[in-house]
């Protein structure tokens, strides 16, 4: 006589974990330069009126001594306008260091932070890059906000930043 022995196995799919967002990379070029340094670099989102609907990440020199890395952070200027002189630096979630060249890839959940609150609709994501003895650009990538569903949008800069590609995600 044979006896089955049956285990109860849970399965849980890829999708269930995830709770969907937006996938963003931003491509830094290698500049052939002297005096290189690393861009400081805001992502945010407007709203279709242009009013600031998400700050996303700022990246900038967190680890200088008595915080000298936010002296510089109003030379982001269309950020340092419109919200970021009125925030407190370092903000949990949104700072962190300066990036090196090559593609850098961030991910926001839309179940958390800014997004968690963020209307469906039309949105502009914005990144903006400036660097010491360098230069400054933004790029602005246009899109339609809607959770659960998927879409992927892109632009590129000329000189401080390269491509740009929000996918956005269920």
């Amino acid at each position: 006589m044979r006896t089955f022995l049956t285990l109860a196995v849970p399965v849980m799919t890829a999708g269930a974990a995830h709770a969907g967002g937006i996938e963003l990379t931003v491509e830094i070029p290698k500049l052939s330069v002297a005096e290189y340094h690393r861009p400081y670099v805001a992502i945010w989102i407007e709203d279709a009126s242009g009013k600031v609907a998400a700050n996303l990440s700022v990246w900038y020199d967190v680890d200088l001594k008595d915080s000298e890395g936010e002296k510089w952070l109003k030379d982001i200027r269309q950020w340092w306008r419109r919200t970021g002189r009125t925030l407190n630096m370092p903000m949990d979630g949104v700072s962190s260091p300066t990036k090196a060249p090559g593609v850098n890839k961030v991910t926001f959940p839309s179940d958390k932070g800014a997004l968690a609150s963020l209307a469906p609709g039309d949105y502009k994501l914005i990144v903006e890059a400036t660097r010491e003895v360098g230069g400054k650009e933004m790029v602005e990538v246009p899109f339609k906000w809607a959770p659960g569903s998927e879409a992927t949008a892109s632009a590129k800069g000329k000189e401080e930043l390269g491509a740009i590609t929000l996918k956005l995600t269920k």
